[in-house]
């Protein structure tokens, strides 16, 4: 299956040129050799266009399907580069399988706490609704809030890009990246 992670190259137009690499959410080892003597890491991003002048939020909604990637990873065309742990908020039984959340990491022990964390609420939360004590959108409900208080993710929705977050605020996801941005 490999450990997918999606690039996203930032375009001075402000718009993203996607690539794909098979290894790269493994430990988020491609960062290691991801610069701008090497773009590709080294052979570790595929060469190939996934597509090109994509916003960022079409790159959430019609690109980072959070069942199937496990990271994303913005580069500047400065290449400062900002890596995000998918975290994928469904079960895998068949129901809806789009809802998705990004956590900021860093390679090394904050990836792995995310990692860790993330994989041991999902576990407990599956089964808790598994015994029937929380119906499945009251598990949902319950992750999506610590993701947010604990984590600051950002959510979407992958294959809807008409689907609005009531409780989401109104900004883009570039206005998740900080004040300083991803210029």
């Amino acid at each position: 299956m490999g450990h997918r992670a999606l690039i996203a190259y930032r375009r001075p137009d402000r718009l993203y040129d996607l690539r794909y690499s098979h290894w790269g959410g493994d430990e988020l080892s491609v960062l290691e050799s991801l610069s701008v003597d090497a773009p590709l890491a080294g052979g570790r991003i595929d060469s190939d266009l996934l597509a090109d002048s994509v916003a960022l939020d079409s790159v959430l909604t019609d690109y980072l399907d959070p069942c199937g990637y496990e990271a994303l990873i913005l580069v500047s065309p400065e290449y400062e580069i900002r890596a995000y742990r998918v975290c994928w908020l469904e079960w895998g039984d068949g129901r809806e399988q789009g809802r998705g959340a990004l956590v900021a990491v860093e390679p090394g022990e904050r990836d792995l706490t995310v990692r860790t964390w993330f994989r041991a609420t999902k576990t407990a939360l599956a089964d808790v609704v598994e015994m029937g004590v929380l119906s499945r959108r009251a598990a949902q409900s319950y992750l999506e809030a610590r993701i947010a208080e604990d984590e600051n993710g950002y959510f979407y929705t992958y294959g809807d890009a008409a689907a609005a977050d009531v409780d989401e605020p109104t900004n883009a996801f570039d206005a998740f990246l900080g004040s300083e941005g991803l210029e």
